[in-house]
């Protein structure tokens, strides 16, 4: 495990609201201006910064100040880990011989 268990939950917060999965979804496409974030997503500055810090708190999205916009791009090191972190949930899953229905 690359990280403890907090740094996990922390990830897994940030995934836990469907906007900020439609933000890691657009983000998918290349770093993008905070200013086209707002604009297909119809909400207040506040509330942009509000889930931004989320996803850059967890460590998904970074963040790059240009002038007065900040830039985001997915942290694709943050995203491997999070796949080996589940690989070693599905792992462990195997392991225990847990087969969906019995356990």
């Amino acid at each position: 495990m690359e990280y403890g268990l907090g740094e996990y939950a922390l990830i897994f917060k940030a995934l836990g609201d469907e906007t900020r999965l439609k933000i890691l979804v657009m983000l998918t496409k290349g770093r993008t201006c905070a200013c086209k974030i707002l604009e297909a997503f119809h909400f207040t500055q506040p509330t942009l910064s509000y889930h931004m810090k989320q996803l850059t708190d967890s460590g998904l999205v970074d963040g790059e100040k240009d002038g007065k916009w900040v830039y985001y791009s997915i942290n694709c090191e943050r995203i491997s880990i999070l796949r080996e972190f589940i690989a070693e949930v599905n792992e462990i899953e195997n392991k225990a011989g847990c087969c969906g229905e019995d356990c």
